[in-house]
């Protein structure tokens, strides 16, 4: 079916793929970067979306397709919110052309070592979704055959539709392991991509570096000349036409039974529309596009600022500071101190805060940088320093050898700016850093059940209105986030009007 006429068709009839790999590092982020871009030089309208809670890869989709990467998660989400996140974000504006669907770490790999909840795997077979299988071919031919051979036969459930070999050293190489797959598995070889400097990304301790920030360091022209690079290469490698034919091949999907999309609406239009300021720019911009969806459905109207450039706030009645990395941005951030002063003012004013992560870093007193002793950073450097930050919250962040990767699990011990005492939540933390010199009469809002949280299996710090958490929440799979805070900020702009 030609692209021009998928508008015709819902959402759970247009193609999609899924791009996954036997581990991390096999190159499924690029090569799912490069078919993007591909299909996008072709005229297609594609709608990227990425499995489990990453942000920075998202970045680069939604950088390269124009269209907003949404994350799909099967540990935090139950099959109804998957499907409504998928659904949403294919026919959010124009409907999309096709879907492609980035996987995370290995196909199989997931929450539990007997089930696949929160694999990619999962995600596969609940969208009914085919599988293109990224090898890393380095330095193996015929057992990349007992690979693909494993992985196919590992859960029948799951459609392994075709091969990409990645890092292929020569034609003899890709010859022989195209054979062997092709002879042993019967599943074909779509692609070939050898090695090669300029398919990759540049890296940090969190992962990728997020794409505005690729932007920023390598210039407009060097950003695009390096993703025009690797679109060139996936163009030459991959049979294009091939993985359409695969991603065409595929059974309808169910639409969602209920949708946290449309039933967040405000329900009188008459209230007044509060305004949310959304910090955005190189040292935050770690959102669920889904989060600012809901929180505008819920009646907000959305303003973004930047802590590191803008000198003043914008006229708001709340603010929703995200993750990302303050602590490479802390000098420009300690510079910009009118900016700063403004959110300390409207956090003592009572303005709900909501900060995630970096956000709350950046609510601390103060950030050091590079302690000595404690750990290094990957391809990022940040010289030994201890900046002023916001004090909007009690505290002083310490940049160290922490590492902290994990689901997390809490419950709201007191009604707050996001939601009821009791309300409990399923989300996500991943930082490097630690919140030292707390007050012992400190005031936290969540316990934590399973995962760190910031002292004492508490999270969710807070003073007057404004809260600051490590779990990253996402508006589906919690589904009281975006309401509360729409609500908070619409009573603060009552009292303030009084």
């Amino acid at each position: 079916m030609s692209h021009s006429k998928q508008s015709e068709i819902g959402a759970g009839n247009i193609p999609r793929v899924l791009i996954s790999a036997d581990r991390s590092s096999s190159g499924k982020t690029t090569i799912s970067m490069g078919l993007m871009a591909v299909l996008v030089s072709r005229g297609y309208k594609v709608q990227p979306f990425k499995v489990a809670l990453d942000y920075i890869d998202p970045s680069y989709h939604t950088e390269i397709t124009g269209r907003f990467c949404r994350n799909l998660d099967g540990y935090l989400m139950d099959e109804n919110g998957i499907l409504d996140v998928y659904t949403h974000g294919c026919e959010t504006g124009d409907q999309a052309d096709i879907a492609i669907v980035e996987g995370v770490r290995g196909l199989y790999e997931g929450f539990e070592s007997l089930s696949d909840l929160g694999s990619t795997a999962q995600i596969a077979k609940i969208l009914n979704c085919p599988v293109i299988l990224v090898i890393n071919a380095r330095s193996i031919t015929r057992s990349s055959a007992a690979l693909v051979k494993g992985y196919r036969d590992f859960d029948p459930d799951v459609e392994i539709a075709g091969v990409i070999l990645n890092n292929i050293g020569s034609r003899r190489h890709a010859e022989k392991a195209k054979e062997a797959i092709e002879h042993y598995t019967g599943v074909p070889v779509i692609g070939i991509i050898p090695r090669d400097q300029s398919m990759q990304i540049s890296m940090r301790h969190l992962g990728l570096m997020p794409a505005l920030e690729g932007r920023r360091r390598l210039g407009d022209e060097g950003f695009d000349a390096r993703l025009r690079g690797i679109e060139e290469i996936i163009d030459k490698g991959i049979d294009i036409d091939r993985f359409l034919k695969i991603a065409s091949n595929v059974k309808p999907l169910k639409s969602p039974e209920k949708s946290v999309f449309s039933s967040t609406h405000d329900p009188d239009p008459k209230k007044y529309k509060p305004k949310i300021g959304i910090a955005l720019d190189e040292a935050f911009n770690f959102y669920y596009r889904d989060n600012i969806d809901l929180l505008q459905l819920a009646g907000a109207e959305i303003v973004y600022f930047s802590p590191v450039k803008d000198p003043t706030l914008p006229d708001v009645d709340g603010l929703y500071i995200g993750g990302g990395y303050p602590e490479l941005f802390a000098a420009e951030l300690e510079a910009n101190e009118s900016m700063r002063q403004d959110i300390k003012t409207a956090s003592a004013e009572g303005m709900p805060i909501y900060a995630e992560c970096g956000g709350l870093m950046y609510l601390t007193e103060k950030i050091s940088t590079d302690v000595p002793g404690k750990g290094t950073y990957h391809n990022a450097s940040m010289p030994e320093s201890t900046y002023s930050m916001v004090g909007a919250l009690p505290g002083h962040t310490i940049m160290g050898q922490t590492r902290v990767v994990s689901y997390n699990i809490g419950t709201l011990e007191k009604d707050c700016i996001i939601g009821k005492k009791g309300n409990s939540f399923k989300g996500h933390e991943f930082h490097h850093s630690e919140i030292q010199e707390i007050p012992d009469d400190a005031e936290f809002v969540i316990t934590i059940s399973r995962g760190t949280g910031i002292k004492d299996d508490k999270d969710g710090l807070v003073s007057e209105n404004t809260l600051g958490s490590y779990a990253h929440l996402h508006g589906v799979a919690y589904r009281e986030l975006a309401g509360s805070l729409v609500e908070a900020a619409r009573k603060f702009k009552e009292r303030r009007a009084k």
